[in-house]
């Protein structure tokens, strides 16, 4: 073996050993934002769960707000079908649109004492005010590992790895107004 050989051969390993590294560091940014949907799935799931129990809390109470706890309960279907589909294009206008309700919602039990004396409407409005701030942090960790997967989908040389093992940027979850000029960029 001359000298070129086992530079050819060494020059091989290593390039082998770095589309090894590359390719699990995809696989690993790919597995990272899964669990992390996962965690925030959970949370919207036990808000659906929630906000049932307070529709039909508020329901015995607010007989003349009929269409808000209509909305609501229409609202939450919704996300809950967008949430199963992993619509996440979906997600974040009908998450906004059901906060608002829910705001609504409860700035109209203010006009109702007894309601707002009630102990089991008191326990889910702040199970659900627990149960959003925990989906904003963990939309937020979410984002910031989607972005992570993107960002390396992006960058040569990944991308090459990427494109060859049909790996896709991932979209964000976004539940705030639109109006950053990143969401539109692909």
């Amino acid at each position: 073996m001359t000298a070129v050989d086992i530079l050819l051969i060494v020059l091989g390993v290593v390039a082998l050993v770095w589309c090894y590294m590359v390719f699990n560091n995809l696989v690993m940014l790919r597995h990272n934002a899964a669990q992390a949907w996962a965690n925030v799935d959970v949370l919207l799931r036990q808000r659906h769960d929630e906000l049932q129990k307070l529709v039909a809390v508020c329901a015995r109470y607010m007989q003349h707000e009929r269409s808000l706890i209509e909305r609501v309960a229409t609202a939450r279907g919704a996300l809950a079908a967008a949430r199963e589909r992993k619509d996440m294009r979906a997600l974040g206008p009908l998450d906004r649109s059901l906060a608002s309700d829910v705001s609504q919602l409860n700035a109209l039990a203010e006009g109702y004492p007894a309601l707002k004396a009630d102990a089991n409407f008191l326990q889910l409005q702040r199970r659900i005010a627990e149960i959003e701030t925990a989906i904003a942090d963990r939309r937020e960790f979410f984002n910031a590992t989607v972005t992570i997967n993107n960002t390396q989908i992006r960058q040569f040389p990944s991308l090459l790895f990427a494109r060859a093992f049909g790996m896709r940027e991932l979209p964000r979850f976004s539940a705030g107004p639109a109006t950053s000029a990143r969401d539109g960029v692909r």
